[in-house]
């Protein structure tokens, strides 16, 4: 028996005989449970405690399980042979711990708790070195443990929800039907076309599609716009324009909507101009479809800089000066050579803009008026009077069937052509100009998009420092000191803000599931690049799948997968860190890959060749290399924990209540001026963290001359996109 199995076996003994089988009242992380009564008392109880002194028995087998592994080890058999029966013990613990939870047998019991939790990780571990005794993996251990807890977290906090909320559709009662999943999917409020015939609305379907395409088209063409006037042209204000597309990674999603409220809203400053100029009362014109697409059109177009303007970089300049020598002039060359070549960027830019309009919950929720959209239909069928988990669940689906069908879509459009021009050979030409008409509009209109973005970030700044907008404008603190307030007194500081609580209950939060989402993003990279196993391409589809999904499904399926035992999360810091974790690890893992696909695998053999195994080789010699994706991970799943909303709107609670959503709640009862102090100052934490980021992330450098004169480098934060 070797060491980590050794290992795996006095955890599962130790799990079994002293840690609580259930889980506690308190949480994961309370420890209320070692002085209530434990090791005896009904609820703190261990697995031997509950067969023992509870009579259940159908523990039992779990208890024995251990002594069972232990005996086949010290077996005097063939190591296949080994191999096979631990993966049959093991394969039979995980199935009866499942029938414990999910079947009869776990009704009216409580979650599962550490005990439990620790047993099963034991389990699977005892799965993965049967698996690779029996020769998979090549017979590393190491390997096939990575793989089997990889694809039991996956399995459990993606694959699990994602089922869970596609089941719920189907369900009536303690029963399923297709015909209560037809009537939840097919109302006349979700497919109506009455505002065609003028009669009444549109559905939410339509409505949401209908927003999103035109989301989609807009930013990728302006992203595209503004890629090619950093790279193309000489724009005196590239850095400033650069300096933008930071800001919608930093400033939470419903913030842009607040500020054009403070400018067109009823008491806007334009609408109040406008007003008293011409004598025409101010009207409700933002609120509506208009609004909700100018706010997001201003939130993701930059998002969709970033990820055209590494495609933009990267065609080659040779080809162009190619088209040149055949005769094309700048504007040919332009759409006949480059323009073909940079369809990769503008697939991706249209699918990231199209899925993140879907599942955009702030923007709508600020400015929507009666301009309904998916997003805000879920969530009003959750927390609203209907209370209706089925409806949102039918209603997640179709948001489902949106995504996929838009990811469908893109693949078709690109199709197997190669778009390759980066290669390993020095490239040493010079980017053809622009045509002088298209740069000089791209010019105006990078120069109108950066004042008017300029001034509704003034507009955040400001609202802030006001009294009341648009009615009494006098400066004032209170807003802050309500939100932020600071007093002394015998015992020390006392943080008596209201805003307090959240924010640091948000930088716990993600200071917790950033290095996870990191670790788990940059194992799986390691796994898909580095090793070969069966099922790996099913696996990265399955790592890929929570990105795809729009963040209010995927808050759904948390919900209805780990409201009840066995598994009984919600309410809790961990359903929080868990959300983030999977929802952001695919950003991790795709850096994480791009980032290893450049490190050359004789690396590998030569430390192979020096006597370390996979876990010395992983650790010496590749984390080293990859200390830029990691810091790139790091910063992104730290930052888009704290101003996320569309995942977490419906896993919050009164104790863990995080930033965006109390956010959120000041908006829904009219305190614009404490929610804008508080964005603000939000902004304010997330810039200083990336600020001092910026000196850890790397940034690439392509072996070309300077191409295009007053060019500015590429950003450190961008989206690399694969051809």
């Amino acid at each position: 028996m070797n060491k980590s199995l050794r290992g795996w076996l006095m955890l599962a003994l130790t799990a079994s005989v002293l840690l609580p089988w259930h889980a506690q009242e308190a949480g994961f992380w309370g420890g209320e449970w070692l002085h209530a009564g434990w090791p005896g008392n009904d609820t703190t109880a261990a697995a031997l405690w509950q067969v023992l002194g509870l009579q259940r028995f159908g523990l039992l087998p779990l208890l024995l399980w251990p002594v069972a592994v232990g005996l086949v080890c010290l077996a005097p058999l063939p190591r296949r042979t080994q191999g096979a029966a631990l993966c049959g013990l093991a394969l039979a613990a995980l199935g009866w711990l499942a029938w414990l939870g999910w079947g009869p047998a776990g009704t009216g019991l409580p979650g599962l708790g550490w005990g439990a939790l620790l047993f099963s990780a034991s389990a699977v571990f005892v799965l993965t070195t049967g698996a690779a005794w029996m020769g998979a993996c090549r017979g590393d251990v190491f390997v096939c443990g990575v793989i089997g807890m990889l694809v039991a977290l996956v399995g459990l906090f993606v694959m699990f929800p994602v089922l869970r909320v596609l089941a719920s559709a189907f369900e009536q009662g303690t029963g399923f039907s297709l015909q209560a999943a037809w009537a939840r999917v097919a109302d006349g409020r979700i497919w109506s076309l009455g505002c065609i015939s003028g009669t009444r609305r549109c559905g939410v379907a339509w409505n949401t599609m209908f927003l999103a395409l035109c989301t989609a088209a807009g930013a990728t063409l302006l992203g595209l716009c503004f890629a090619l006037v950093v790279t193309r042209t000489s724009f005196r204000f590239k850095r400033i324009l650069r300096a933008l597309t930071v800001l919608p990674i930093i400033t939470p999603p419903f913030v842009i909507g607040l500020a054009l409220i403070l400018l067109f809203g009823r008491s806007g400053v334009v609408s109040a101009w406008v007003s008293q100029a011409f004598d025409v009362p101010a009207g409700r014109g933002l609120y509506g479809f208009y609004g909700v697409w100018l706010a997001q059109l201003l939130s993701f177009t930059p998002i969709a800089f970033m990820v055209l303007i590494g495609v933009v970089e990267g065609v080659s300049p040779s080809v162009e000066e190619a088209s040149q020598t055949l005769g094309g002039d700048r504007w040919t060359t332009f759409w006949r050579v480059s323009l073909p070549l940079m369809r990769p960027g503008l697939a991706n830019a249209f699918l990231v803009a199209f899925i993140e309009s879907m599942a955009d919950f702030g923007n709508p929720m600020v400015l929507g008026g009666n301009y309904g959209v998916l997003s805000t239909e879920i969530y009003f069928a959750i927390v609203g009077a209907q209370n209706d988990g089925g409806r949102a669940a039918g209603l997640g689906l179709i948001l489902l069937v949106f995504a996929v069908s838009a990811f469908l879509a893109q693949r078709h459009w690109l199709g197997n052509k190669s778009y390759t021009t980066v290669t390993g050979k020095a490239d040493n030409g010079q980017h053809v100009g622009l045509d002088r008409r298209l740069s000089a509009v791209l010019a105006v209109i990078a120069t109108l998009w950066t004042s008017f973005t300029l001034v509704l970030y003034g507009m955040i700044l400001a609202g802030g420092f006001v009294n009341q907008w648009g009615r009494d404008n006098s400066f004032t603190l209170r807003h802050y000191a309500s939100a932020f307030g600071i007093e002394a007194g015998e015992h020390g500081l006392r943080w008596v803000g209201t805003a307090w609580d959240s924010l640091f209950t948000s930088l716990m939060i993600a200071g917790v599931s950033a290095p996870l989402t990191a670790a788990l993003g940059l194992t799986a990279a390691w796994l898909l690049v580095r090793q070969r196993f069966a099922g790996k391409a099913a696996f990265e589809f399955a790592t890929m799948l929570s990105f795809a999904i729009p963040g209010t499904v995927i808050g759904i399926s948390y919900i209805l997968a780990f409201n009840m035992p066995p598994i009984e999360l919600t309410g809790t810091a961990a359903i929080l860190v868990l959300c983030f974790v999977f929802r952001n690890m695919p950003v991790g893992l795709r850096g994480g890959m791009a980032a290893m696909s450049q490190l050359d695998r004789s690396l590998d053999e030569a430390s192979t060749m020096l006597g370390a195994n996979s876990f010395t080789t992983a650790r010496r010699v590749i984390l080293p290399l990859m200390r830029p994706a990691l810091s790139a991970a790091l910063v992104y799943s730290f930052v888009r924990s704290i101003t996320s909303i569309s995942a977490v709107v419906f896993l919050v609670s009164a104790k863990y209540n995080m930033a965006t959503a109390y956010i959120v709640g000041l908006v829904e009862n009219g305190s614009y001026g404490i929610a804008i102090a508080y964005s603000s100052a939000l902004i304010v934490v997330m810039l200083v963290i990336v600020l001092a980021a910026q000196s850890l992330v790397g940034k690439r450098r392509l072996r070309r001359v300077e191409r295009v004169e007053g060019a500015a480098p590429a950003p450190v934060f961008s989206l690399k996109v694969e051809s």
